[in-house]
């Protein structure tokens, strides 16, 4: 009677863990299906100053505080009705084939804790490889505010991980925006970088090199941002590599748009600038 006890209580003990793996298991595995990115979180959201360009709703734990000023760092934004008008004019809602620009899910990932900044900090020497992140976890330093945006006024779009697992679908648009993609797949360096129309709208992008891990769904990387040598800037040795000093003017006062082979290049970082400034969304829709 006493083993037949043990017996019972050692299944019972074994089915209890069996379901507590299952369940952590599951819950930490990233779903990379683009169609399945946007999560239903509710947040308590604040309306931002009125006057801008599109109506703005902010997580108060999103606004920083930068030389004395309270900034939104990303934001939920809506259009305005009253400026219907003024959208017809910096959208691209009537044009048959809309520009293209790619949502930088890897550089978030990188950016996330337990990502690539918290190797490059010391802080965690497994770090190389990360978990690839969701849209709704993209930040200042992914583009948020742009991915929005640019949405709303009628651009069309598609996650690095569709780019890389089809680096073809770039010759189907006649002009591709890059944002802070950052990091990025040999398949999608190339893919960017032959293309005869891309803006470059975030200095920086195309700057180290990773590899993608889409049944474990994990990124990890293999050169660029001094690894594996501290010497190794941009992992692709990209000529046109153009970090500094434009990724640190965040402000873009003088935003100016210069030429390359295969394009044109910003000389600031728009984050602050895209969901503000008529002129500038104007203009990006004229090049």
């Amino acid at each position: 009677m006493k083993l037949f006890k043990k017996i019972i209580l050692g299944s019972a003990i074994l089915l209890a863990i069996t379901i507590i793996v299952y369940f952590v298991y599951f819950n930490q595995i990233q779903d990379t299906d683009p169609k399945n990115m946007e999560n239903s979180k509710n947040t308590e959201l604040i309306e931002w100053n009125s006057k801008e360009l599109f109506a703005v709703f902010v997580d108060p734990k999103d606004i920083a505080i930068i030389n004395g000023q309270k900034i939104p760092m990303k934001g939920t934004f809506q259009l305005k009705p009253e400026l219907t008008d003024t959208y017809a004019d910096i959208g691209v809602y009537d044009r048959k084939t809309k520009p293209l620009f790619i949502i930088p899910l890897f550089t978030a990932s990188a950016y996330s804790k337990n990502g690539f900044y918290d190797f490059y900090k010391g802080n965690c020497y497994t770090c190389l490889t990360t978990k690839i992140r969701t849209v709704d976890e993209l930040a200042e330093q992914s583009s948020a505010n742009a991915v929005k945006v640019l949405e709303l006024l009628g651009y069309d779009s598609i996650t690095d991980i569709e780019l890389d697992k089809n680096p073809d679908i770039l010759s189907k648009y006649d002009k591709v925006i890059v944002l802070h993609n950052e990091y990025v797949t040999k398949n999608m360096f190339d893919a960017i970088t032959s293309h005869p129309n891309v803006i470059y709208l975030y200095p920086n992008a195309l700057y180290a090199e990773i590899s993608t891990n889409y049944q474990d769904g994990t990124i990890s990387l293999i050169r660029g941002h001094g690894y594996p040598e501290l010497e190794i800037d941009n992992g692709f040795d990209w000529e046109f590599e153009n970090t500094n000093p434009y990724e640190y003017d965040k402000k873009c006062n003088n935003w100016e748009f210069y030429d390359i082979p295969n394009g044109k290049m910003l000389n600031c970082y728009p984050e602050q600038k895209i969901w503000k400034d008529e002129k500038f969304l104007k203009a990006l829709k004229e090049l």
